[in-house]
């Protein structure tokens, strides 16, 4: 099995147009290794009779659906509890992390399928993702639809650790997690937390006193304090609202923007508030991983939803250990 694993991360390496040119001697193309490794019809065995739970337990899983007691996951959880349990043990997060989703694609008929419109792969498997500035995936949760205080909210919470993470991190997020309740709780954990948030949010001061309008200039600054929360809305090209228990309102941060002067269009410096800046450079930690990993992926068109998480997921602890070596 480690010379199987093996030769799935070699395939994530050197890129095929089929599985089976790996062990092609017809060709001036041919590569040698594979077959000193194991022959090509071992390996395909293998890729066919791979189960990563037990049948017996899988059918007593399956009698139980419809009930509080079925899993959906049953079939991936031995690996999912072993795979998420080596992510905090491999490596200790640096302080600025980020939440945000990531999709595992797939076209299988299974419940478990979700859409998101803005993602390269809109359908698949979604995974719910803590990832540091570097990309490195420190936690990860499968959506399987169950939730208690808000999808949002749990969602957070399952990947944020104190027992593991300690106190004093950094969480980003963007409008779909940021919520005064959560960043209030974040708060009261030991963690600081700071994202974009949507002015629908329960808890989100609804005054319109000196608020910003399309004719404001570029650079202009309005912010609320209630507690520890600290909203602030700052006009870029649009609006841009942001909420932190982090930052002041403003610190004397400045970006380069393009603005027409005389006639021409020249770069001139605007004032930009800190939580806006730290938001830009610390929110795409998941999207970088889901780069790395498309770009050493081994995944192969297959029947089972099961192994397409399978080489998603294995393709990150490689990662972990060809990054952090």
């Amino acid at each position: 099995m480690y010379q199987y694993v093996g030769m799935r991360v070699y395939m994530g390496v050197l890129k095929l147009a089929k599985m089976r040119d790996f062990w092609r001697t017809d060709s001036v193309f041919s590569v040698p290794y594979p077959a000193k490794v194991m022959s090509r019809d071992r390996f395909l065995s293998i890729t066919w009779n791979k189960h990563l739970s037990d049948l017996a337990e899988d059918a007593l899983n399956d009698s139980r659906k419809g009930t509080h007691d079925y899993d959906c996951l049953h079939r991936i959880r031995p690996l999912y509890d072993s795979l998420s349990a080596a992510c905090k043990a491999v490596y200790h997060p640096q302080q600025n992390l980020s939440v945000d989703e990531s999709m595992v694609a797939t076209e299988a008929r299974i419940a478990l399928k979700q859409y998101i419109k803005n993602k390269p792969r809109r359908w698949g498997i979604k995974l719910f993702v803590l990832s540091d500035n570097p990309g490195y995936t420190v936690d990860f949760n499968i959506y399987s639809g169950k939730f208690t205080l808000g999808l949002s909210f749990d969602a957070v919470m399952s990947l944020i650790n104190k027992n593991y993470l300690g106190s004093g991190y950094h969480i980003y997020c963007d409008n779909f997690y940021t919520s005064p309740v959560l960043f209030n709780h974040l708060h009261d954990l030991g963690f600081g937390a700071s994202g974009t948030f949507r002015d629908t949010r329960v808890g989100v001061p609804k005054t319109k006193i000196n608020a910003l309008n399309k004719k404001s200039p570029r650079g202009t600054i309005r912010w609320i304090r209630e507690g520890a929360l600290l909203f602030i809305k700052w006009m870029d090209t649009r609006e841009v609202s942001v909420c932190s228990t982090l930052h002041t309102a403003f610190s004397g941060d400045s970006i380069k923007r393009a603005s027409k002067v005389g006639g021409k269009y020249r770069a001139v410096e605007v004032p930009v508030p800190s939580a806006v800046k730290d938001y830009n450079r610390f929110i795409g930690g998941v999207d970088l991983s889901d780069q790395l990993i498309g770009s050493d992926s081994s995944w192969r068109k297959n029947r089972k939803w099961c192994l397409t998480v399978l080489h998603h997921i294995a393709c990150i602890l490689y990662l972990y250990k060809k990054n952090i070596i």
